[in-house]
């Protein structure tokens, strides 16, 4: 989705420029100090919203941009995408 987003709004050719990949470091930082490990909801039905508002934001961006545009270009991607937003739900956090 990153690169969809930096080629048409940053007009990069092949490589992400330094405003998508401080996004991108971000999100993957996110990643690995997920709770829910590999049963990681999407983030839009996720219980802990761990993202900075501006970080938050800009992801939101890229997605509302990319998100339609992967459908073309990559739709198989766009499918697994799609199908692991509805599939995946997040758990509920035990109460000690």
């Amino acid at each position: 989705m990153l690169d969809i987003f930096c080629r048409d709004k940053h007009g990069s050719a092949g490589a992400l420029c330094p405003e998508c990949i401080e996004l991108l470091d971000y999100a993957m930082a996110k990643l690995v100090k997920c709770p829910f490990g590999e049963e990681k909801p999407s983030c839009a039905r996720c219980t802990v919203h761990c993202y900075q508002p501006a970080m938050r934001a800009r992801a939101q961006e890229v997605m509302k941009h990319a998100g339609p545009r992967m459908l073309k270009s990559h739709p198989i991607l766009a499918a697994r995408h799609m199908l692991h937003g509805v599939l995946r739900k997040p758990r509920q956090k035990s109460v000690k």
